[in-house]
């Protein structure tokens, strides 16, 4: 994918590396990856964490305003939440009045769109890439002087199902947090892979695999016999197999060869789900399971995984994520500061 986006400019490529690597963090209630838009747009306009964090706060409201049916009807609200969202984190790192931010967010309006038929391939990644680069365009324009109609938002906003945030007493920037991803694979599949993963099975013996989960929780997962790593990352019954065949779930797990392992491809065969009416969100109700050998079954069942706002990670967890992300680089990146992070990442992703 870095290859792909080679020739691009650096929100583009900053951008889509950290969707692609799939650890980047959930804010549940807008269903909006808010660091993988709001960081590199921070970054490559020379801002700190102030203007990260404004452009989160943005994002996390306008994906909730945009709301859970906004995402059912298969728009990627990180792209559609994500482009004036960052317009706002650059503006911030350059400067921008009040005025010129809100014309910033305006000039992003005609980039705030995404498709989760995307999902398993490239062109996800790559569309939140294209949602900061026009972000931070804007904010540029918006810099230069460019006029633009800043009802143009609001205008936007209703024709893509949402609603005008509700006037609000203060809240903390990010409302209700963030949700940390601890495999590298859609947030849909946190769960279910941390329900299977403490199972000491031999998968040899596993003859049915019954999932019990609220069909709001199933909307990402779009690829139900993925042939590549990239498609497996969206695929309910890989993520099952991978979690009874890998301990732990990393990196390597979503490789295509990994995913094409005979093994791995018996057990997604096994995997018979029931999608629960209702639910808006992708943490709603819980996830059930039912794996059968021959010896009787194992039944689990998790509400909450790991990394959930209700659920922070542990250190530990946090260190070995940076590890598998990072390799031999991960001593580096722990050390980062705000200030040294935009030359690291122009060495490490040119």
């Amino acid at each position: 994918m870095l290859r792909a986006a080679a020739g691009e400019d650096e929100p583009t490529r900053w951008a889509a590396a950290a969707h692609a690597l799939d650890y980047d963090d959930l804010h549940l209630e807008s269903t909006a990856h808010l660091s993988a838009v709001c960081l590199p747009a921070a970054l490559t306009a020379g801002g700190d964490e102030r203007a990260y964090l404004a452009g989160a706060g943005v994002m996390a409201r306008l994906g909730a305003a945009l709301g859970w049916e906004h995402y059912s009807r298969g728009w990627h609200a990180t792209c559609t939440a994500g482009a004036p969202a960052a317009a706002v984190a650059a503006g911030m790192a350059m400067g921008l009045d009040r005025d010129r931010l809100a014309r910033a967010i305006a000039l992003a309006v005609p980039a705030a769109g995404g498709v989760q038929r995307a999902f398993g391939t490239m062109a996800k990644p790559l569309q939140v890439g294209f949602a900061v680069s026009a972000g931070v365009r804007a904010a540029r324009l918006a810099a230069a002087g460019a006029s633009a109609e800043v009802a143009a938002f609001d205008e936007w906003l209703g024709l893509v199902g949402g609603r005008a945030p509700d006037s609000e007493a203060p809240q903390p920037a990010v409302p209700g947090g963030l949700a940390v991803k601890l495999y590298p694979c859609c947030y849909a599949l946190q769960r279910p892979i941390a329900a299977l993963a403490p199972l000491q099975l031999d998968s040899e013996v596993v003859t049915a695999i019954r999932v019990r989960t609220p069909a709001a929780s199933l909307q990402p997962l779009n690829r139900h016999s993925p042939a590549t790593g990239l498609e497996a990352k969206f695929s309910l019954e890989y993520g099952v197999a991978a979690a009874l065949l890998d301990r732990p779930v990393r990196f390597a797990s979503f490789s295509d060869g990994c995913v094409n392992r005979p093994e791995a491809r018996r057990l997604m065969d096994r995997v018979e789900t029931e999608a629960t009416p209702g639910g808006e969100g992708l943490l709603d109700g819980s996830f059930e399971a039912e794996v059968v050998t021959a010896d009787g079954s194992r039944l689990v069942e998790l509400k909450l995984p790991p990394g959930a706002p209700g659920r922070p990670p542990s250190e530990a967890e946090l260190r070995a994520k940076v590890a598998d992300c990072c390799g031999d680089l991960a001593g580096q990146v722990l050390a980062l500061g705000w200030e040294e992070a935009p030359s690291f990442l122009r060495r490490t992703l040119a």
